[in-house]
């Protein structure tokens, strides 16, 4: 049996749920499974009372049958869980949304981001404010825990296991579980084994540019089939694809994504990482350092936009974000003292950059260049200020 620690408060996304639903009529709180969307919840409804639905049940489906009875007597704020199960629910809550007065306010929660974002679209536009969620984030469990979020990753039953071993049999369960149940559901028609195989795959292309061609010829299926599959696992938060920067300039640029997994306890159970050791002993130990920065900063700084940009003559910037108009790069390197590369000041000359923080695990801040900072990965939590000024 697995013993979890008691759950650490999230008050930022809690404080953000608060005020979406005195905003407006309608909030959709969007995630990965067991990232926490159903415990932020319980705040606004307990599941079994009359205002809470989980989809995923079947007597709350079975209570939804007739979606416009169920719920047109409601009042105060009505939790619907897994609602992208139920695609006739978004029509009538358009019409309940819009009663005059309003009796009830909706918080959707959902775990697939383009089959939502489709309904939303179709039956719920400007009625809908959404709130992206994932795991536990460093600002929420503290620097001092930093190094075991990295290795269990912030879905909240990884990381607060009450050892490694817990953790990593938890996560190797969910992954099972995801790969059987969860992702034939969204439209993977592949035999789970082969699933898993090319989840495998992504996770030794993890801090890579995506090469479908090579994985279609080691899988036996076609490049557009691959390319499909990382889109499902993209919308269902469990991949990031980085989008290639283009800048105008004369060099040719890469054009391909670089693919991350949002959360590396997931990243380590399907490289079979279980300890710290055997992740500093690891040979993508610097790639999966690389992605839980990224993630920490684009939680930190929540910037407009965010790529990377590279050449095919090597210049390259892990981070290229953009932010009140400007344009700012980050270096992230696993190593004791970061030196000005000639990556930076191509990418300082080519693109224009504001500035470049240089991210690493040390902890002294000090100047490359009148425009590039190294800075030490605890500042993170610091956001623009901490990293760009």
């Amino acid at each position: 049996m697995v013993y979890f620690l008691p759950m650490i408060e999230r008050k930022d996304i809690l404080q953000d749920i608060h005020k979406a639903i005195k905003r407006g009529r309608i909030v959709s709180l969007l995630g990965p499974r067991q990232s926490g969307k159903t415990t932020l919840a319980r705040n606004f409804a307990q599941p079994g009372s009359s205002t809470y639905f989980d989809l995923e049940d079947p007597v709350d489906s079975a209570k939804l049958a007739q979606p416009k009875n169920a719920l047109v007597d409601l009042k105060g704020i009505v939790v619907i869980d897994e609602v992208q199960r139920q695609a006739d629910l978004f029509p009538i809550l358009r019409v309940l949304a819009d009663r005059v007065p309003l009796p009830a306010k909706f918080l959707l929660l959902g775990s697939a981001a383009p089959t939502l974002n489709t309904h939303i679209s179709e039956s719920l536009a400007g009625r809908v404010e959404r709130i992206r969620i994932g795991g536990f984030s460093l600002k929420e469990v503290g620097m001092v825990k930093y190094e075991k979020l990295w290795l269990r990753g912030g879905l909240p039953k990884a990381f607060l296991a009450r050892t490694d071993e817990e953790s990593f049999v938890w996560r190797k369960e969910y992954i099972e579980s995801f790969v059987s149940r969860d992702l034939p559901f969204y439209g993977v028609s592949l035999p789970p084994l082969t699933i898993l195989r090319y989840w495998i795959m992504l996770a030794h292309y993890h801090g890579q540019i995506f090469n479908a061609n090579e994985i279609a010829r080691s899988l036996g299926i076609n490049e557009v089939t691959v390319k499909r599959y990382l889109d499902v696992l993209s919308g269902v938060f469990m991949m990031r694809q980085l989008q290639p920067w283009f800048a105008n300039i004369k060099k040719r640029q890469v054009k391909a994504p670089k693919v991350y997994f949002y959360d590396t306890g997931i990243l380590h159970g399907l490289l079979g990482i279980k300890t710290r050791e055997d992740l500093l002993a690891h040979p993508k130990h610097g790639a999966s350092w690389e992605g839980y920065v990224i993630e920490e900063v684009i939680h930190s700084v929540a910037p407009d936009e965010v790529y990377y940009w590279a050449t095919h003559q090597g210049a390259e910037i892990d981070l290229v974000l953009f932010k009140g108009g400007k344009m700012y790069g980050v270096e992230i390197k696993r190593q004791d003292a970061p030196t000005m590369t000639p990556s930076m000041r191509i990418a300082l000359e080519d693109l224009k950059l504001e500035r470049i923080a240089v991210i690493y695990p040390g902890e002294k801040r000090y100047e490359l260049h009148k425009k590039v900072s190294v800075i030490p990965f605890d500042k993170v939590m610091g956001g623009m200020k901490a990293l760009f000024e």
